[in-house]
């Protein structure tokens, strides 16, 4: 007697069940390039942020200046 089984439906279930595998591996490999990405965007938006703070705080010291030296235009 061979080890080969007798029905079609048996002889092709271990392939198939590799081959959805495969795909599972592919979505965890993209969850895992989106985190990545997530983080690096968290990152861009807290420069962002940080750069808002700066802009805020040298427009007021720019203000600050140009009234004390008299030099705001009329609006």
């Amino acid at each position: 007697m061979t080890d080969e089984p007798d029905s079609l439906t048996l002889r092709y279930l271990p392939r198939l069940d590799e081959k959805m595998d495969r795909p599972g591996d592919q979505v965890s490999d993209l969850s895992a390039e989106i985190r990545a990405i997530k983080s690096h965007m968290a990152g861009f938006m807290q420069n962002e942020v940080a750069q808002d703070g700066a802009i805020a705080t040298i427009r007021q010291r720019l203000d600050r200046i140009e009234r004390r030296l008299d030099l705001q235009e009329t609006r």
